[in-house]
Order: C-alpha cells, then sequence, then structure tokens
C-alpha cells in the first residue's frame, strides 16, 4: 500500500451527527483523576482500584490502560485500533499502516473489548462523569510508519487521513461506551506528549542521520481541533489535551479549543505558567499534573505545586477551587502499591487546594 492509498472510504462523512444539548457540567472543587495507564495485567483488578478510589464525586474516575499485557495494550498501538478503516500491523519499527486488518489488528481488538467488558461489569449503574483517555493524532502520526517505512508525518496527505479517521474512530468508540454506560457523563482526554516534537522538526528520519521537517502550526491544531470537535458532536461533556512532555507548547494546544489543558506543572516554567495563567482567566480549565510519577510525595508538597504558582501570579484565590489534580503522567512504570499511593495523594491534595481556595 502506497501513502497515496490512504484515503478514507466516501461513507466517513466529516458531517458529524450533533449530540442533543446538555445541562452545563459543573466539576465540584477538589476534583481529581488518574491519566491512563496503570502498572500490571490485570484489568479487572486495576478497574476496581480505579473506581474504588476515584468513583465518588469530585473524583472522576477513568478506563485505565495496562501496556505490560503487550502490543496492542500500548498507548500507539490503542490509539492505532481506534483508527477507522485504516488497519495496522506491527513490524519491528513500530505499528504501520496496512490494507488489510491481520493478526495484530485482531489482538488490539481484543484487549479494547475485554476492557469496555470490565469498565461495562465494574461501572454498572454508574452516575457521573467518566473520564476516557485517547492518543492524538499527531501523537499517532509521528509514531506509526508507512508501507514505505517512513513515519505518517512525512506526507500532509495520510496526515489528513488519519485525522479524519481517528475522529470517526473516537466517535465510535464514545457512542460504545455511553451504549454500556447510559448514565455516565464521558469526559474524552486526547493525549499529545510528540506534538512538541512535530512542531519543532525534531523527530529523527527512519535512517536516525537526519530530522523530519516541522508541520506548520496551523496545521497542528486544524488537525487536533477536527479530534475535539468530533468528540464533542459525540456527546463528551468536556475535552482534554494532556501532554507531560517537556516544554509543552501551551500556547498552540489551547487554540485546539479543548475545555481543559492537562499538563505536568513541573514541566512549565515563568512563561508557561503566564500562558495557562491567561488561558484560565479566559475559561479553559487546568489539569495540574502535580503529584510526581516516580517518587513518594506529600499531599501539602503536591498542592503547593500549584497554589504557590497561582497566587504568584495573581490569579483568583477561589477559582483555584476548580483545579483538577493528577498525577503528573501515566502511572505504568510505578508498582500498583505506589499508584495507588499516586491517586489518594491527589485526592488529598485537591481536598486541600479547594480549602486554601475557599477557606
Amino acid at each position: 500500500m502506497s501513502s497515496s492509498s490512504l484515503h478514507l472510504p466516501s461513507d466517513l462523512s466529516p458531517d458529524l451527527p450533533v449530540a442533543e444539548p446538555e445541562a452545563e457540567v459543573v466539576i465540584g472543587p477538589g476534583a481529581t483523576t488518574g491519566i491512563g495507564s496503570w502498572p500490571g495485567t490485570d484489568v479487572v483488578d486495576t478497574m476496581r482500584v480505579t473506581f474504588g478510589e476515584l468513583g465518588d464525586p469530585p473524583a472522576i474516575p477513568y478506563l485505565p490502560e495496562l501496556p505490560a499485557r503487550g502490543p496492542g495494550s500500548d498507548m500507539i498501538g490503542r490509539g492505532a485500533g481506534l483508527l477507522a478503516e485504516l488497519p495496522v500491523d506491527l513490524q519491528p519499527s513500530g505499528w504501520r499502516l496496512v490494507d488489510h486488518p491481520g493478526r495484530d489488528a485482531q489482538r488490539i481488538r481484543s484487549w479494547l473489548r475485554q476492557d469496555l467488558d470490565v469498565l461495562a461489569e465494574t461501572g454498572d449503574g454508574y452516575q457521573g462523569l467518566l473520564k476516557l483517555q485517547v492518543t492524538g493524532p499527531w501523537t499517532l502520526a509521528s509514531s506509526l510508519w508507512l508501507p514505505r517505512l517512513e513515519r505518517v508525518v512525512v506526507d500532509p496527505g495520510a496526515c489528513r487521513d488519519l485525522v479524519a479517521s481517528l475522529a470517526e474512530g473516537v466517535t465510535r468508540h464514545l457512542e460504545e461506551v455511553a451504549r454500556l454506560l447510559p448514565g455516565a457523563r464521558l469526559v474524552l482526554q486526547v493525549d499529545e506528549p510528540a506534538v512538541q516534537a512535530v512542531l519543532a522538526g525534531s523527530l529523527p528520519t527512519a535512517s536516525g542521520f537526519g530530522r523530519l521537517r516541522a508541520i506548520e502550526e496551523s496545521v497542528v491544531v486544524e488537525g487536533l481541533g477536527a479530534v475535539l470537535e468530533a468528540a464533542t458532536k459525540a456527546g463528551a461533556v468536556r475535552t482534554v489535551v494532556h501532554s507531560c512532555a517537556s516544554k509543552p507548547p501551551v500556547d498552540v494546544l489551547l487554540k485546539a479549543g479543548a475545555s481543559a489543558l492537562s499538563l505536568d506543572v513541573s514541566q512549565l516554567g515563568a512563561q508557561r505558567w503566564e500562558q495557562v495563567a491567561e488561558a484560565t482567566e479566559n475559561g479553559t480549565a487546568l489539569w495540574a499534573g502535580a503529584v510526581p510519577t516516580g517518587a513518594a510525595s506529600r499531599p501539602e508538597a503536591v498542592a503547593d505545586a500549584v497554589w504557590n504558582p497561582w497566587r504568584k501570579l495573581g490569579l483568583d484565590p477561589k477559582a483555584a477551587a476548580d483545579v483538577v489534580v493528577t498525577p503528573a503522567c501515566g502511572l505504568a512504570g510505578a508498582s500498583p502499591r505506589q499508584a495507588r499511593s499516586a491517586l489518594k495523594v491527589a485526592k488529598e491534595a485537591a481536598r486541600i487546594l479547594a480549602d486554601r481556595a475557599l477557606g
């Protein structure tokens, strides 16, 4: 399959049905959630922990990912598995777009089907916010390979097809989860750890001796915005763009139109904190990745990591109560005990932050 053959069928129309408007969704003071990945391979136990720790408002439970299960449960494999009419297989170089789905694509679907079945059982009767996360279009474009063994991101036509395919896949995913848990109000988190490298032109070529050209900011914003818009039309009550990468392009991510930005606050620095401050004043929420994923931390110190820069920037103290506190990134590299502790610390830190803001 050549890159020129990567064209979506005409029935995958970008004109998606618009969900019926609902009452405004308010995330209460002291909210917290997880990011995505989790250690281990037992999805039943993981889902019980997720709902056990985060099942009561204002906490937000989420559908965890278990990359330790192997290929197809990893971030890129699962994201590729959501693509509509763009099958993949696994090569030594990574996940590659192909003409026809095979055993690797079947394995991705099998892992996701298992996770959704466990989610339906664990969350039976659940009423409240539920977060799903998907790999964003530019992280996928930088990580998936064309048949000619170059990254998708080098081919503008393939990138357009990938964006449209992911938008359709996200729509189907949200509709499926809504069918399984009709009482849940879905939040979609789009993970874009590679977007800075795409914008900067720092991705290596297949040979490793060169760098791929940078993608224009307007193209990045348009592609990411298309996926977020599809999620909203499919019924997502909130959309969140997450990046735990070094020096996240906060200004670019904001232009895509998400309800919130989820960022590792240790990576922000003064300039990016100022961009976040302006964004919060204009209505974009902050999901603060303030719980370190590799070391034990105290809830008070985690709350300080948000409260101190918030006050230094002169932001409304009461508005800090609306910050959602999370781990800095996924927890796949932690032990199960450490991962559970991270959620507990995030919950307590969020409570402390809300008490300071409203006290």
